[in-house]
């Protein structure tokens, strides 16, 4: 299956901002990613992205941002993300769009899968109270313990990949969608967005 293609190779450079964590970075040249039916994801020049749509209570199960072969899915889907708002169901888009960027991108079906549900979560946190709490406390910096809410976001991870997974890979986004509401659904209650 074709899953798009980006428009080269991003150019950016990191800031240095006082008082937050030295992660974002600016683009400094007009970048996109164009999906299978054609949709052009953009990153302008001047846009900001942290990497930040998947918790970082999940990095030692998906990787850190910047990392790996989804580095550029995650700029293009964190401007799609800023572009979305509060909008669902245009983030619901970004996310599908994210999982298509991540296999144009070199990912193996299972990587995708995985960090497709990493960003899920991301979106679903302000739904679910103990999760909200986990990525309220990223700001902690380095530490010697995760917080318990941090655990259990990491669980309900697992649990939400294994009931995925239990049906085998899919290159499908509209499958892959499908089982992951139905997780959700089962394992924290969340009725899809």
């Amino acid at each position: 299956m074709q899953h798009g293609e980006f428009s080269g190779e991003p150019e950016t450079t990191w800031l240095t901002e006082e008082g937050t964590p030295d992660r974002r970075m600016r683009v400094l040249k007009d970048f996109s990613f164009t999906d299978p039916k054609s949709k052009v994801w953009p990153a302008p020049m001047g846009s900001l992205v942290d990497g930040a749509s998947i918790p970082q209570a999940l990095w030692t199960l998906v990787g850190s941002p910047y990392t790996g072969d989804y580095r550029r899915a995650s700029i293009v889907h964190d401007v799609a993300c800023d572009d979305a708002g509060t909008d669902k169901k245009k983030r619901r888009a970004a996310d599908r769009m994210f999982f298509h960027a991540c296999r144009a991108g070199g990912c193996s079906v299972l990587q995708s899968i995985i960090l497709y549900l990493g960003v899920r979560v991301g979106a679903a946190a302000k739904d679910v109270p103990p999760w909200h709490a986990a990525i309220s406390a990223e700001s902690a910096g380095p530490r010697l313990r995760r917080s318990e809410d941090e655990l259990r976001l990491e669980r309900d991870f697992k649990l939400i990949a294994d009931r995925v997974l239990s049906l085998g890979e899919s290159d499908d986004d509209a499958e892959v969608e499908r089982r992951a509401d139905a997780a959700f659904s089962e394992v924290v209650g969340l009725s899809p967005m």
